[in-house]
């Protein structure tokens, strides 16, 4: 399930080629992703994180609450650690990049098939490199988002109805999560790790 035809086509070559694998059907979203799955009951699915309308995780959080023996491949091109673990605490056994297909496609198909989980040496790194794990609270996240759209602390505060000060406690644990010391660092760190999009938050 992928919103760009380009990759499907090459996903849907991949899976071709192999002799026991076969395409069922293809979505563009999240909520087609979803459908599709209630009807066709794939032994896999391969889902992008990023989709309009109902994203990746959303769609797998749905998927798997409905259908609880589901199997799902989250595709993207984003290795952030906080993707990482929303993806696999959705309930997808595995998690791979875009950049990896060519090579760990077909064997992660078949080890998630068979039930097992596959996280490859390189996203495995990528989660050990932020342990333990320090996730940001929903108003720390709703500060960052604001933050990134350039807002001043009174700005944040008005926007959230909560005092300056109590902005500033908020900014300052952000800090602390993500081992910055300024505004710029924090926006590029949460964006780099999965935390905030800087596309949503333009």
């Amino acid at each position: 399930m992928d919103d760009h035809p380009v990759v499907r086509d090459g996903l849907a070559a991949i899976i071709g080629a192999q002799h026991d694998m076969s395409v069922v059907d293809e979505a563009s979203d999240g909520q087609a992703a979803v459908s599709k799955y209630r009807d066709l009951r794939p032994d896999v699915v391969v889902m992008d994180l990023r989709m309009p309308g109902l994203g990746g995780v959303e769609a797998t959080i749905q998927i798997r609450k409905e259908f609880p023996a589901a199997r799902v491949i989250v595709l993207t091109t984003y290795e952030g650690d906080e993707d990482i673990h929303r993806a696999l605490e959705a309930g997808a056994q595995a998690y791979l990049l875009k950049d990896m297909v060519r090579t760990e496609l077909v064997h992660t198909i078949r080890e998630v098939q068979a039930g097992h989980r596959h996280i490859s040496p390189r996203v495995a790194a990528q989660l050990a490199e932020h342990l333990p794990r320090v996730p940001l609270t929903p108003r720390e996240l709703e500060v960052l988002q604001l933050i990134a759209k350039g807002l001043r602390n009174k700005e944040i505060g008005a926007a959230l109805e909560i005092a300056e000060d109590t902005v500033k406690i908020h900014i300052k644990n952000i800090f602390e999560k993500l081992e910055v010391i300024d505004r710029t660092q924090a926006v590029v760190s949460a964006s780099q790790r999965g935390f905030i999009r800087l596309d949503r938050a333009q």
